[in-house]
């Protein structure tokens, strides 16, 4: 029996091919919320859990900074997915024929272009591959579907326009999350490596100009930083970031001892493998 990976989503969301493209021997399984595919993982169900976590346009995925620190997983890869967005439609629909196309509020905010050119009415669903699945049990040629490649196959939809995003460079980054175990030692990560951790700075001027100083310093390079309230209480303040390099590398060492120094808690949610994207981004 193939080992199973959970993701938030329909079949066929961008999810799903994430899922497929980085690990095609595993069983992937829909869920209906971020909580549900946690929940999988937590209860042995499933061994691993894909979770967008930040998109190059519309940045952060909403609530993905609280739910992650709370889950008790660990983040153990990562994974970037261009994003590509087809125009679909049941069999002998046209988009000339069409007034309404359905999706996420995302995707119908990154195919503007293509919307206003056929002048149709956006109407926004829960999910991208749900809003295919709708348009196909809806039967009705005068309303589309802005969904990944991989709905047209799951639902037997047309495909009357490919890649329709304005921007083709537009990019999701997802987090492999599993059980928590051990972190990995530096040996068995023999390249490049990415060190996920939230913190909550001490209540003293210029805590957090203190705090990343240790990170610039000792040379490391901070790839994300992002700061949400704990609770409901506006004076507390948590930051979850991503750095380069493994704790045991020396300048991370030295930058999160000094990061402890300056910080009421510091929780590290993974050491993983950089994703070969990132050399590519770099290089580009």
């Amino acid at each position: 029996m193939a080992s199973k990976i959970a993701y938030q989503g329909e079949p066929g969301a961008n999810s799903n091919i994430a899922c497929q493209q980085m690990f095609p021997d595993m069983e992937s399984v829909p869920c209906a919320s971020f909580e549900d595919a946690f929940e999988l993982v937590t209860s042995g169900e499933a061994e691993l859990a894909m979770i967008p976590i930040e998109n190059s346009i519309a940045g952060r995925v909403a609530d993905i900074h609280i739910l992650l620190p709370q889950s008790n997983l660990q983040i153990v890869g990562e994974y970037f997915l261009p994003i590509h967005f087809d125009l679909l439609g049941i069999p002998g629909s046209t988009i000339e024929g069409a007034t309404e196309v359905h999706s996420h509020i995302h995707a119908l905010g990154q195919c503007r272009k293509l919307i206003r050119e056929h002048g149709l009415k956006p109407v926004i669903a829960g999910d991208t591959a749900g809003s295919a699945r709708e348009v196909a049990e809806w039967n009705d040629p005068r309303k589309l579907s802005l969904a990944p490649p991989l709905a047209a196959d799951i639902y037997g939809l047309k495909v009357l326009a490919s890649r329709v995003e304005d921007d083709p460079s537009n990019t999701t980054r997802f987090v492999v999350l599993a059980r928590e175990k051990a972190l990995p030692v530096r040996d068995e990560l023999p390249g490049p490596a990415v060190t996920s951790f939230v913190f909550r700075v001490r209540n003293v001027p210029s805590a957090l100009y203190k705090a990343l100083g240790g990170f610039a310093t000792n040379g490391v390079n901070m790839t994300r930083l992002e700061s949400y309230m704990v609770g409901n209480e506006f004076a507390a303040t948590m930051f979850m970031a991503d750095v380069e390099g493994h704790p045991e590398d020396l300048p991370l060492k030295l930058a999160l001892e000094e990061l402890d120094f300056f910080t009421t808690e510091v929780r590290i949610l993974g050491v993983y493998a950089a994703a070969d994207y990132r050399a590519a981004a770099a290089t580009a």
